[in-house]
């Protein structure tokens, strides 16, 4: 096997407006040499399509859960699945260029010692997501209250235009490139997360570990963001708050007195009750739960 073959891992959930032209991109790209796809109890069209690109390429596999394990579990199990020496995990609305890993791969082989890399990811109208390039969580702003807490160090990090691999904290689990071993050696994405902030885990461990976390400014992805969460916002903000507790409760709160960590967690979940009415409001008004 080639030491630069890519897996490619896809983790779907009612993706079926999306997953068809990802998956065409994906057995498209230059360096993948295996795609698996892990199916989370979709209920629309998503298996059918995946089950036609698996009969027209031999490269890809699925592995279709019976139910909703999460985000990290079936990142695991698609890692599992396959031997190739690196690892691409590719939301299924992200769509890669023929030429996006060979680039990912470029940078990482220039850099000293092992990487954990991103994309420049924008949506259809070109604007950049801020996820591409994170800070790690400052807890300590959200003790200043639920409105207050964007006033510390942003999460986001502004773009270095001039720079073509520019170091983060953290990168978008939205695509993400790195080396199996360094995968296999930090013990993979954490399965106590459901969804949201396991990106940010996996990268703090990364670093922990020694690797180097970026960014590849010249490496443009489309991403669509949100296809499979749209029809579920009460599902997500309720995990995607979970998640920043077990992050919290992971790597700063032994740090902590117990007075900072009942702050953190009042703050986190004032904060998901002040984000309530905005979802109740949007889903009345779409009819969705």
């Amino acid at each position: 096997m080639s030491g630069d073959g890519i897996a490619a891992i896809v983790v779907s959930h009612e993706s079926a407006s999306s997953i068809d032209a990802c998956l065409s991109r994906l057995r498209a790209a230059a360096g993948v040499s295996a795609i698996r796809v892990v199916d989370n109890a979709s209920s629309d069209d998503t298996l059918a399509v995946v089950q036609r690109h698996a009969l027209a390429d031999a490269r890809l596999r699925f592995i279709a859960n019976p139910d909703n394990p999460g985000f990290a579990t079936a990142c695991n199990q698609g890692a599992a699945d396959s031997d190739a020496p690196w690892l691409a995990f590719v939301n299924p609305d992200c769509m890669v260029e023929p030429d996006t890993f060979v680039r990912l791969l470029a940078h990482a082989r220039r850099l000293a010692g092992e990487a954990l890399l991103g994309a420049d990811l924008v949506d259809e109208a070109g604007v950049r997501d801020g996820a591409a390039r994170r800070n790690d969580p400052e807890f300590a702003a959200m003790l200043r209250g639920p409105w207050r807490a964007g006033r510390g160090r942003p999460l986001d990090v502004a773009v270095e235009e001039a720079v073509a691999l520019q170091p983060v904290e953290a990168v978008s689990g939205a695509l993400m490139l790195m080396p199996r071993a360094l995968f296999e050696r930090i013990g993979g994405f954490d399965a106590g997360y459901r969804l949201h902030a396991e990106d940010l885990d996996l990268c703090r461990r990364a670093r922990l570990a020694g690797a180097t976390v970026a960014v590849a400014n010249d490496v443009r992805v489309l991403h669509l963001r949100g296809v499979s969460s749209r029809s579920r916002p009460f599902f997500v903000e309720w995990h995607k708050h979970r998640g920043l507790w077990r992050y919290f409760s992971r790597f700063e709160a032994p740090a902590r007195g117990p007075a900072v960590r009942a702050g953190v967690w009042l703050a986190i979940w004032a904060h998901w009750l002040s984000r309530l009415p905005r979802i109740l409001g949007d889903a009345f008004r779409t009819g969705t739960p």
